[in-house]
């Protein structure tokens, strides 16, 4: 991805301005909803230790390296979007073609919390 182009994250803004600086430049957002759009991010990007770093260390112990690395390489990442964004809570549809070419929704309501002035994922619910 030229780092001019729109994120993947589907911010309308640019992936240098976007997600790059949380995945790559070692910054850290400063919002739970960044943060959620950085890890959509990862997955397209196949970033699984920024998936794992930014996972809550009270629940980090739920998610396998392998696992995620396995979802991220079954699937092919199309959009995201943010349908409600709170404080410390997220609800989002990601869109993918998944493994056998069907076109699927990941909905999920994601819990976060801050932890030393940092946002981590701790758990998330799937939406119907």
């Amino acid at each position: 991805m030229n780092e001019e182009s729109t994120c993947y994250c589907c911010s309308n803004k640019s992936f240098d301005l976007c997600c790059k600086k949380f995945i790559i430049g070692g910054e850290d957002p400063v919002t739970a909803e960044e943060l959620m759009r950085s890890r959509y991010t990862a997955h397209v990007l196949g970033k699984v230790r920024y998936l794992i770093d930014t996972v809550h260390p009270k629940t980090r112990y739920f998610h396998s390296k392998k696992d995620i690395q396995k979802w991220i390489e079954e699937n092919e990442w199309q959009k995201l979007e943010v349908i409600k964004s709170e404080e410390q809570m997220i609800l989002f549809k990601a869109y993918f073609t998944n493994a056998i070419g069907k076109e699927c929704i990941h909905a999920e309501r994601s819990s976060f919390e801050k932890l030393s002035d940092k946002w981590y994922y701790v758990s998330g619910e799937f939406e119907e």
